[in-house]
C-alpha cells in the first residue's frame, strides 16, 4: 500500500480569558478522505515578562461542527440538545512554551474544529495601556496519513485479503448506498499462515469526536463470523480495518463480504411536486386549471401505494435567508400524515459547509382531531447521515454509528421542541412514526397529522432580551455565539443565576446618568466667573454623557436618543475636552492663546479618538501637555511677579489641593477599582468626584471684571455710563 503524509498549518492565536463563546479561538481543518492517521500538533506559549503567571489552556475537539463547551457551568436553554466535547488541558508554568500531540486512527473524513480558551475572566474592567496583559498563544497544525490505493470493498462480492502482520493491519473501504435500511459484514475462510484458526479484531467505521460509535468485532478461534449493522451511513464511504491479533511472524489470510438491504422509498413524484411547488407559487395562473396536479390539500401519493414500501418520504425545500439563516418548507403543506406501518420520513439539507454554526430548531405539533386513538403516541428521532427506520417504545434512537436525538407528541402532550446547538455538518433526517401501546394491529388503519416547523438560526430566540447575538468569523467560516448582559448567561441567554433584578438595573440607571448632575455646580462656578466657553464644554459633557449611560445599560432600563456610537464618541470627546480646557484655564494664558489652544486641542483630541478610542494616551495625552502649559506658565507668572503663583495660601489649601485630591481619587477608581459587578456605582463616583473637582480647580475670576450684577444688566431705565477710555486729545 502506498501512503502520503500531508500537513496543514493556521497561523498562531493570541488567547483570551473566557466569558462567552466569542473568547475562545476556532480552529478550522479539512481532514481528506481514506484518512487512516490524523496527528494534532498543539504548541502553546506565554511571554517572558514579569506580568505573566502559570495559566491551563483548554482544547476542545469535534468533527462536523464547532464543539459545544460550558466552561462556566451555566445553564442551557429549554429542549436543547448539549452533549459533552472532548477536551484537554494544557499546562504552562514555568515553561514559556508547550508541544502536545493528539492522535486519532482512522478519523472520519470531513470539517474538524479546535478551540482554545483560558480559564474564566476575572471582570476587571482594565484602561488600554495602564497595564500589559501577558500575552498566551496557541496554535494548531494537523498532519494525515492518507492511504492513496484502500481497496474497494465491493457489496454482494466476495474479496479475498492478507493481513500481513499485527503492525500492519489491511484497510479497505465499501460505499454505503442510499435507502440503505441494513448492512451485513461477514469475514470468512479466516486461517493464518500456519494453517491454525485466525485471531482477528474487525473496527467498521471512523472516530469522530467527541463521541466515537465505531464498531468492533473480533474472531478468535472461529473460522467465520459476522455483523449486522443497522441504518448505516447514507452515500458515504464506510472504513473497514482489519488487525491481527496474532504473533508477529504470521501473516492472515481473511475473505470479506459486505451485504446491503436496501429500503424501498414511497414518495410523491417529483412531477407532481414540481407542479404543485409551481402552482403554490403562481397563485392559480391562467391554465394550471387543466393541469394533472392534485388538489389543494391533497398529498400526492406514489403509484406504488403508500402502505407497501418501508418508509414515506416527505419533500422538503431549503430556503436560504441569509448568513447561517434557513428556512425548511414541506411541499406538501406544513402538516405530514404519520402511520404505523412505516415511518414518515424528511430530509434537512445541512450539507453546505456553513451551516453548522448555527442552531437547529424543530417545532412537533400534532393534529388531536386526526389521532382517532387517545393512547396513540408519535415518536420522532432526528438523526444525521441515516434515518432511524424501525421507532418502537424499546429504540433508542440510534443509528449504526451516531445517537439520535428522540422527541415524543401525543394527545396528552401534543407540542414538542428540539434544539441541536451547532448542528453537524451533513444530511439530517427526521423520522416519524405512530405508535400503539397493545401493538402495532391496534393502529394499523389509523393516521395522524403532525404539523411540522424546522430552521435554522444564528442564535436561538436571537440570544433574548438580555444577550446580543453576534456573528464570528475564523478565515471565510462564520459562526453565532451570545454576548449576555445585566449577570445573565448560557449558551442563549437563559440562565438568570446571577441576573439583576429589574430594580437593580433602573438603580444602575439611575446612578449614571443622576451622577451626571454633578456637573451642574462646575458649570454655575463657571458662568459665575466668566467662564462661557469652558461651562458650555462641561455642558455639553454632562448632556451626552447622561444619555450615553442612558443608552448603554445592559438590561430593559434603556433610552437611546441616537445612535449608540454616536452617543458614545462623544461623551469621550466631552470628557477629554473638559480636562483639556480645565487646565488651560488654570494656566492663565492669555485669551487669543488660549482660545486658539481651546480649538486646536479639541481638532486634535477628536482625530484621536476617531484613531483609538479607548487608548489610555487619548485622555493621557492632553492631560501631560495641558500640564506642561500650566506649570510653563505659573513658572513665568511667579518669575514675573519675584514670588509663588498661586500666591494665596487659601487658594491652595481650600481649592488646588482638594481639586487635585479628588481627581487623583477619580483617575484611581476608573483605572483600578472597575469592574463588570460594581461599575454601576464605580463610575458614578468616578463622574462625582472628576465633576467637585472641576468646580475647585476653576482660577478664580479676573479681576478687573465685576461680577454678575442682574439688576444692572437687566434694566430698562437710563443710565449714566461712565467712560474708561483715556482722552487722548481734545476736540475743540
Amino acid at each position: 500500500s502506498l501512503y502520503v503524509s500531508e500537513y496543514f498549518s493556521q497561523s498562531a492565536q493570541k488567547l483570551s480569558f473566557y466569558s462567552w463563546y466569542g473568547n475562545a479561538k476556532l480552529f478550522h481543518f479539512h481532514v481528506p478522505e481514506d484518512t487512516v492517521l490524523l496527528r494534532w500538533l498543539l504548541q502553546a506559549s506565554r511571554g517572558k515578562g514579569p506580568e505573566c503567571t502559570s495559566m491551563e489552556i483548554t482544547v476542545h475537539f469535534r468533527h462536523g461542527a464547532p464543539p459545544v463547551i460550558n466552561p462556566l457551568g451555566t445553564r442551557f436553554p429549554a429542549n436543547a440538545t448539549v452533549r459533552p466535547s472532548y477536551n484537554i488541558s494544557i499546562s504552562l508554568g514555568r515553561a514559556v512554551q508547550n508541544t502536545t500531540f493528539v492522535n486519532v486512527t482512522t478519523p472520519a473524513a470531513g470539517d474538524w474544529f479546535i478551540a482554545a480558551h483560558l480559564p474564566q475572566a476575572a471582570g476587571r474592567i482594565e484602561v488600554k495601556g495602564f497595564s500589559t496583559p501577558c500575552p498566551y498563544m496557541f496554535q494548531a497544525d494537523m498532519f494525515v496519513l492518507r492511504l492513496t490505493d484502500m481497496p474497494v470493498l465491493e457489496p454482494g462480492v466476495p474479496m479475498p485479503h492478507t493481513v500481513v502482520s499485527p503492525a500492519k493491519p489491511l484497510h479497505v473501504k465499501v460505499f454505503v448506498p442510499k435507502h440503505a435500511a441494513g448492512m451485513r459484514f461477514q469475514l470468512s475462510s479466516c486461517v493464518t499462515s500456519e494453517q491454525r484458526a485466525c485471531a482477528v479484531r474487525v473496527l467498521l467505521g471512523s472516530i469522530t469526536l467527541p463521541q466515537s460509535f465505531q464498531r468492533s468485532l473480533t474472531c478468535t478461534g472461529s473460522i467465520n463470523c459476522s455483523l449486522a449493522l443497522d441504518s448505516p451511513p447514507w452515500e458515504k464511504w464506510l472504513q473497514i480495518m482489519v488487525e491481527s491479533l496474532g504473533t508477529a511472524n504470521a501473516s492472515v489470510s481473511v475473505e470479506m463480504l459486505a451485504s446491503f438491504t436496501v429500503c424501498r422509498p414511497g414518495s410523491a413524484s417529483s412531477f407532481l411536486n414540481f407542479i404543485s411547488l409551481n402552482q403554490s407559487q403562481a397563485g392559480g395562473r391562467p391554465g394550471a386549471a387543466g393541469s394533472s396536479a392534485p388538489a389543494a390539500g391533497e398529498a400526492p401519493r406514489n403509484a406504488s401505494g403508500p402502505r407497501s414500501s418501508c418508509l414515506q418520504s416527505q419533500p422538503v425545500v431549503r430556503e436560504d435567508l441569509d448568513v447561517v439563516s434557513v428556512r425548511y418548507r414541506l411541499l406538501n403543506g406544513p402538516s405530514v400524515p404519520v402511520s404505523s406501518l412505516s415511518p414518515t420520513l424528511l430530509l434537512l439539507n445541512l450539507n453546505t459547509g456553513m451551516d453548522s454554526g448555527g442552531s437547529l430548531v424543530l417545532n412537533l405539533l400534532l393534529n388531536k382531531t386526526s389521532v382517532s386513538l387517545a393512547n396513540a403516541t408519535v415518536a420522532a428521532c432526528v438523526s444525521a447521515a441515516s434515518p432511524v427506520l424501525s421507532l418502537n417504545a424499546t429504540q433508542n434512537c440510534s443509528t449504526a454509528f451516531s445517537q439520535g436525538y428522540p422527541l415524543s407528541v401525543s394527545t396528552s402532550s401534543a407540542e414538542a421542541m428540539l434544539i441541536v446547538l451547532y448542528p453537524q455538518t451533513d444530511d439530517w433526517f427526521l423520522s416519524l412514526q405512530l405508535l400503539c401501546p397493545k401493538g402495532q394491529g391496534e393502529c394499523s388503519s389509523a393516521e395522524a397529522k403532525v404539523t411540522v416547523f424546522a430552521y435554522l438560526t444564528p442564535c436561538f430566540n436571537d440570544c433574548g432580551p438580555y444577550g446580543q447575538c453576534s456573528l464570528l468569523r475564523r478565515h471565510g467560516y462564520l459562526y453565532a455565539g451570545c454576548s449576555c448582559k445585566a449577570g445573565w448567561g448560557g449558551w442563549s441567554c437563559t440562565d438568570d443565576t446571577k441576573a439583576q433584578s429589574v430594580g437593580t438595573q433602573n438603580l444602575a440607571t439611575l446612578l449614571l446618568t443622576l451622577s451626571n448632575l454633578m456637573f451642574l455646580p462646575a458649570i454655575a462656578v463657571a458662568v459665575y466667573r466668566f467662564y462661557l466657553v469652558e461651562a458650555s464644554v462641561y455642558t455639553y459633557t454632562m448632556f451626552f454623557s447622561t444619555f450615553y449611560h442612558a443608552c448603554d445599560q445592559p438590561g430593559v432600563a434603556v433610552m437611546c436618543i441616537m445612535d449608540y456610537d454616536t452617543l458614545q464618541y462623544c461623551d469621550f470627546l466631552g470628557s477629554v475636552v473638559s480636562i483639556w480646557v480645565t487646565m488651560l484655564c488654570m494656566a492663565r494664558l492669555k485669551k487669543i492663546l488660549k482660545y486658539v489652544l481651546f480649538v486646536l486641542g479639541t481638532l486634535l483630541i477628536a482625530m484621536s479618538l476617531q484613531l483609538d478610542r479607548r487608548g489610555v494616551w487619548n485622555m493621557m495625552g492632553p492631560c501631560l501637555f495641558a500640564l506642561v502649559i500650566m506649570v510653563t506658565a505659573w513658572v513665568h507668572h511667579g518669575a514675573k511677579r519675584r514670588h509663588c503663583y498661586p500666591s494665596s495660601w487659601k487658594r491652595w489649601v481650600f481649592y488646588l489641593l482638594p481639586g487635585i485630591t479628588l481627581a487623583f481619587i477619580a483617575i484611581s477608581v476608573y483605572a483600578f477599582m472597575e469592574t463588570n459587578e460594581n461599575y454601576y456605582y464605580t463610575h458614578s463616583i468616578w463622574h462625582v468626584l472628576v465633576a467637585c473637582s472641576v468646580a475647585f480647580l476653576l482660577p478664580p475670576r479676573d479681576k478687573h471684571k465685576k461680577p454678575w450684577a442682574w439688576s444692572q444688566k437687566l434694566t430698562c431705565r437710563y443710565q449714566i455710563c461712565q467712560n474708561d477710555r483715556e482722552e487722548l486729545y481734545a476736540v475743540t
